[in-house]
This record gives C-alpha cells, structure tokens and sequence, in this order.
C-alpha cells in the first residue's frame, strides 16, 4: 500500500459523512445545480457544502487601498454565502458547511476536496449561454482532467426545478 492518504470509501466512512460540494458564484446556473444537490442529500442523505474562492486583489501600489478592497470583496462572498446557505437550509431542513478561501477558485477548489474527505461530490452548474459551460467547468475537462478525486456532477442550468426533481 503507498503511503499517500487516501479518502475513505462510502463504507468506511459513512452515509452521513457523503458531502455534496456546490461551488457558489452569481451565476444563474447556480440555482440548477444547488437544487441537484439538495435533493441529492433528501433522497440519499448525507450534506451539502458551499464553497466560494475570493479573488486575491492586484492592487499594490497603496496597501491600504488593497486591503480595502479584499475587506470588502471578502465581505461580499460571505454574504453571498449565507444568502445560499439560508437557501440550502429551506431546502433540506439544516445548513451547509461552507468554505470560504481566498485565492485562485480552481487552486483553492482543489485544496478544499484534498482537506475534507467527507467531501464525495462536486455538483456544478453548466451555463447554457454562448460563452460556454463555466470556467470551472472548462478546466476540469480540460487542465484539470483526472486531477480530481470525486466525481463530478455537472446539472445543465437550464433546466427546471420540476426537470431536477425528477433526475434526483
């Protein structure tokens, strides 16, 4: 056996300890794939996580201006966080986990799959639009091809509420 620390299986770990990881941004596709999950976890138990990367800011020239600016941008993604995660809790009747970083969302992504075992699925949502699915979804068939190691899920976003319930 190598020595690297491997996540453990559903067995091992637990139905309770299955964690559905949503990845929270503005976008509309968001609402498809939180609902993919949320109803992932009534039918088959487990949790929902929310995870949400704040950009590091480029502005260097005055540090005090910089450090405005990531107060407030940090300030901004946790409320955007709680606004979701009151959501989840209508939802499925308890609140999410969340993850709040602060960094490159794919590096800081990855970071947080590695960190928390518990963590079985990343439920994503698909832009239907013509600037394609995400960048998220991009790199992941892309540069981040077999680099992560839970499935991922991927809920068109246009799909409605009545079409998920149905999948789910």
């Amino acid at each position: 056996m190598s020595s690297e620390t491997t996540r453990p299986t559903r067995s091992e770990a637990g139905d309770s300890a299955r964690t559905f990881l949503v990845v929270v941004d503005k976008s509309a596709e968001l609402r498809a794939a939180l609902r993919f999950a949320c109803r992932r976890v009534i039918y088959s138990g487990g949790t929902v996580a929310l995870y949400h990367a704040v950009p590091q800011t480029e502005f260097h020239h005055f540090s005090t201006i910089g450090e405005l600016m990531d107060h407030e941008a940090k300030t901004e993604s946790e409320r955007l966080l709680q606004q979701i995660a009151a959501e989840v809790h209508r939802q499925i009747g308890k609140f999410p986990e969340l993850y709040l970083r602060q960094g490159d969302t794919l590096v800081e992504l990855q970071k947080v799959i590695r960190e928390h075992p518990a963590i079985s699925m990343l439920v994503l949502g698909a832009g239907s639009g013509s600037e394609g699915p995400g960048p998220i979804i991009s790199a992941i068939s892309g540069k981040l091809a077999g680099k992560l190691d839970i499935p991922v899920t991927i809920v068109p976003g246009d799909l409605n509420l009545d079409r998920i319930d149905a999948l789910t």
